[in-house]
């Protein structure tokens, strides 16, 4: 099915959804500057420079001794050690002892190995000439004073945390954590709390506010929980609009299809501007998107479908992107793709792209291969938690075959 034929059948394709959801929203320009130590995963929005010269001397690569000239017989003088540097300057024909990182007397300009040393008395034989320059670390040729180390834009890894440390850096402006509201709307809700037995007919737990809030966390975003809200006009305006006022993404699951929960969209409506989609997507077909507007700028509001497969799909697919863009992130979120070779059949009607829940591993010839986790309906979440990947079907395909070939998307955070 092509993009043309989706439109016609009134769904919207999942790569032009996505492609208007980027669009359709703005990076988060507020800042905050932390102490190196707390910014771990953070976006860098001002570049971050290095205070010295890396390495800041010229240093021993391994432990030895640093030589003065040519020759295989030198004269013991003293040692450097790391922190504990030899104070003078050598000669032709003197030697210190030196150990990995200490800094290189003056006048050493090469050091050798103590495995290729013989020592006697207080004097040091080798058994080949060292070359000049051997196993010397050169001041600067890492980093020198001033140099942009990590570029605005960069969510900051355990390496630039590292980088950052060795060059004095002490504190960086980053932009400051992305804030998400989440909350349920349905009489039919129940919190955790409830036992069991006192559940009553048709009553679930709130089960999908409680893998959402996992998943943002996960991905190290604040979360303003607001709960489970009843079918009630109030109660509904009430939370939206604490939403919208303390957050800067709203998200809920369920309750915004025509008929479903006239409350909810009734609302929303009332509060700003909503896009109602159906996506050629499986699992997953309603989705809403929406501007709330407030005194400073405005909360986007995100709506899953209901079925908790389909509210994950979709966060992770499309919402996902989104809040990589307006937490500032520089590139585009492009997830990895491969090919496997299939281990069962699969059946698929054209229509929709389907990520179905799958298992990939290498087997023992070392060929990639999956297999789905077992029934795919939208409210299977056994099958979910055992995949550790998506088996991505096109629109247009149909059944696949034991044997073929097909792609497969791993599973990345918040998944993993």
């Amino acid at each position: 099915m092509t993009i043309d034929t989706c439109l016609q059948k009134g769904l919207l394709p999942v790569e032009r959804a996505r492609a208007q959801l980027l669009e359709s929203v703005a990076p988060l320009r507020e800042t905050e500057t932390l102490p190196l130590e707390q910014a771990r995963g953070r976006l860098l929005a001002e570049a971050a420079s290095a205070q010295l010269d890396l390495p800041p001397c010229d240093n021993s690569a391994m432990d030895g001794y640093a030589l003065c000239g040519d020759g295989l017989q030198f004269s013991l003088v003293g040692k450097s050690l790391a922190g504990h540097p030899y104070s003078g300057a050598l000669e032709p024909g003197q030697c210190v002892r030196i150990t990995t990182g200490a800094a290189l007397p003056e006048g050493a300009d090469r050091v050798e190995m103590q495995e290729n040393i013989k020592l006697d008395d207080k004097r040091v034989l080798l058994q080949k000439a060292a070359a000049a320059g051997a196993h010397i670390r050169r001041r600067g040729e890492d980093v020198t004073s001033g140099e942009t180390l990590v570029p605005v834009g960069r969510r900051l890894k355990v390496p630039d945390i590292a980088l950052l440390a060795a060059a004095g850096v002490q504190r960086v402006t980053v932009l400051r954590r992305l804030r998400a509201a989440l909350l349920s709307v349905g009489d039919e809700l129940k919190p955790l709390s409830t036992p069991a037995a006192e559940l009553g007919t048709g009553e679930i737990y709130d089960s999908n506010r409680i893998a959402l809030r996992a998943a943002l966390e996960e991905l190290e975003i604040d979360v303003v929980d607001l709960g489970c809200q009843p079918d009630d006009p109030g109660p509904i305006r009430a939370a939206f609009e604490r939403a919208r006022d303390s957050a800067d993404i709203v998200i809920t699951s369920g309750g915004v299809s025509v008929g479903e929960a006239d409350y909810t969209r009734g609302v929303l409506e009332e509060l700003g501007q909503l896009e109602m989609w159906r996506l050629a997507i499986k699992p997953g077909k309603p989705f809403t998107f929406g501007r709330l507007p407030r005194a400073a700028g405005e909360s986007y509001f995100f709506g899953l479908p209901g079925n908790p497969v389909s509210a994950l799909v979709t966060l992770y697919q499309l919402v996902l992107p989104a809040v990589e863009k307006i937490r500032g992130a520089d590139d585009e979120l492009v997830r990895f793709q491969g090919r496997a070779r299939l281990l069962n059949p699969i059946r698929k009607s054209p229509g929709r792209l389907d990520f179905q829940r799958g298992f990939t591993y290498r087997d023992g010839d070392g060929l990639q291969v999956v297999e789905t986790t077992g029934i795919q309906g939208s409210h299977i979440l056994s099958g979910f938690s055992h995949a550790n990947c998506f088996i991505v079907l096109p629109r247009e395909s149909g059944d696949c075959d034991t044997g073929d070939w097909v792609t497969i998307e791993p599973f990345g955070a918040p998944l993993t």
